[in-house]
């Protein structure tokens, strides 16, 4: 059985774990919305780069929400870094 500061420690860890991704994901709308201003990108374009932040969001947020927040830790731990942004992208037909 863990103690009441390991759980602590899993849930601090999933919650950093989640603000950096997220980051990460946000970063990429950044982006979009900078090259759009600036005319590299159009309205359509950037839409679909919301639409990708919106599932990957989906995804990660899922993940980080598993239950028990040890069991997130140790997956987050031992598996490789999920590419979440890839996770969001569109089936493709």
């Amino acid at each position: 059985m863990s103690t009441k500061s390991d759980r602590q420690a899993a849930r601090e860890a999933v919650v950093t774990y989640h603000e950096s991704q997220l980051a990460v994901l946000v970063g990429r709308v950044g982006d979009a919305i900078d090259r759009f201003r600036i005319g590299e990108l159009d309205a359509f374009d950037v839409d679909q780069v919301l639409f990708q932040y919106s599932r990957a969001a989906k995804e990660l947020w899922k993940f980080c929400n598993l239950g028990d927040p040890e069991l997130v830790a140790n997956i987050m731990h031992e598996r490789p870094v999920v590419d979440w942004w890839e996770r969001g992208a569109p089936r493709k037909r």
